[in-house]
């Protein structure tokens, strides 16, 4: 679409030559005699894409103050248009205080046409590249701050370790089910490090083929292989001094494992076709759904290469063993997908939430978001119930998932806990434990009431 310039000027002759000089160059144009007729029309600030604003009209032909007036209600009202302010009597003056009240540049009349067309050019450049990148900024923001719902204790255990360690440079090994949130909690472990202003780049190692590998990871030279068609810069050098995420670290050919664990020992590398070697600084993470151990016994997973990766290790808890967190995230993606598609936000029933709590999710996190978000689509009324959810029967779980005694220990406290409403005594007694035992137990796992 042509930019469209607004003309504010109370001379018509002036107003004709710049409509002629800007319509021949492709702009399309808009005309207002006075600043007073132009607020009305800068309210629909998504039609302008710049103005040309004379500075001095009926009130004086020298002082300006027309002309800054009209940019200060451009600033209360907060309209984020380029202006070029415009005088057949400039002075230096004139022109810093109108930069000063929000102008972007400055011209006298009569002007020069192509100073005129390249200052425009310029200023409607300079408001594309701005728009761009405000769109990055948002897009590195919500990419950095992951959003977590979890209220289940092992979730909260989990949090509070990596929170410790998020700041050092150790590399961690983050395990667990797939869709349990791995990636997530990378970007956030990054974010809550010394190098949250540097890059993050996440590699998925599952989806490099294995004789792209070094090119993909370190680079390659023009002309170092046969489709080297131009240079490109490896995972490592676009991570450096900020963190490299490793998905699916398991999947690496052997071959390909003892190339990144020289790189991760001496922290240099090649680019492919270069002899000049260069340095690497980065955070790693990894992360894997895999039984490294068990590859290690049948000799596909490099034991060194575990060693170097895993300075600290942490599991994550698949869905089914935090069934506290379950409602909670189910909110949160009907609000995340109802934004999406400009939905409404809807309800879950009781008979929806139960099927929820007694479902295996296989798919951890992510099919329950892919569950609520077909939900959604194909929902009928305001409430989500149990047939609108159409998890498969067979998933359903008519028995306690596996944990560990403590675990579900915390689990029978806290359901005890919610169905006597937090009075202590009564639930005490649907355990069959004394008020001593109870508060004790309360107490080992920091459950206030």
């Amino acid at each position: 679409m042509p930019a469209t310039i607004l003309i504010i000027e109370d001379s018509p002759e002036i107003r004709l030559s710049a409509r002629f000089i800007l319509e021949d160059n492709g702009y399309q144009v808009l005309e207002c005699d006075s600043p007073f007729s132009a607020q009305a029309v800068v309210k629909d600030s998504q039609a302008i894409d710049l103005i040309l604003l004379d500075m001095n009209f009926t009130r004086d032909t020298t002082s300006g103050d027309e002309g800054l007036a009209f940019l200060q209600h451009l600033h209360k009202q907060q309209l984020d248009i380029p202006v070029i302010a415009m005088t057949a009597w400039s002075s230096v003056d004139l022109a810093v205080r109108a930069m000063q009240h929000g102008a972007c540049d400055f011209i006298e009349k009569p002007w020069q046409n192509q100073r005129l067309l390249k200052l425009l050019d310029q200023q409607l450049t300079l408001k594309k590249l701005n728009k761009q990148n405000q769109k990055l900024l948002q897009q590195l923001n919500d990419r950095a701050s992951p959003a977590f719902v979890y209220q289940s204790h092992a979730m909260q255990q989990l949090i509070s370790q990596l929170a410790k360690v998020a700041k050092t440079d150790a590399n961690i090994l983050l395990t667990g089910e797939n869709g349990t949130g791995k990636s997530q909690l990378a970007q956030w472990l990054h974010q809550q490090s010394t190098r949250h202003t540097q890059p993050f780049i996440a590699v998925n190692m599952g989806a490099i083929v294995e004789s792209l590998f070094e090119s993909e990871m370190f680079g390659h030279k023009k002309g170092a292989f046969t489709d080297a068609k131009n240079e490109r810069i490896g995972r490592f050098e676009l991570a450096d001094n900020g963190s490299l995420f490793l998905d699916e670290i398991a999947n690496i050919p052997l071959p390909q494992q003892a190339k990144l664990l020289r790189v991760l020992e001496s922290q240099e590398f090649e680019m492919v076709g270069a002899s000049h070697t260069k340095k690497t600084n980065v955070r790693l993470i990894s992360a894997t759904n895999g039984d490294i151990a068990t590859l290690i016994k049948q000799g596909q997973f490099r034991e060194d290469l575990y060693y170097r990766i895993n300075t600290l290790e942490f599991v994550i808890p698949p869905l089914r063993e935090r069934i506290e967190d379950i409602v909670p995230l189910c909110e949160h993606f009907i609000n995340l997908h109802a934004k999406k598609y400009s939905s409404t936000i809807l309800t879950l029933s009781e008979c929806a939430k139960q099927e929820l709590n007694h479902y295996t999710w296989p798919g951890n996190v992510r099919e329950l978001s892919h569950v609520i978000e077909r939900a959604i689509l194909l929902a009928t009324t305001d409430t989500l119930t149990a047939d609108d959810l159409n998890l498969h029967s067979s998933q359903i779980n008519n028995t306690l998932p596996l944990m560990t005694l403590e675990h579900a220990e915390r689990q029978l406290i806290d359901l005890a806990l919610k169905q006597t409403q937090g009075h202590i005594p009564n639930a005490a007694k649907l355990l069959g434990l004394g008020k001593s035992s109870m508060y004790r137990r309360l107490e080992k796992y920091g459950i206030t009431v």
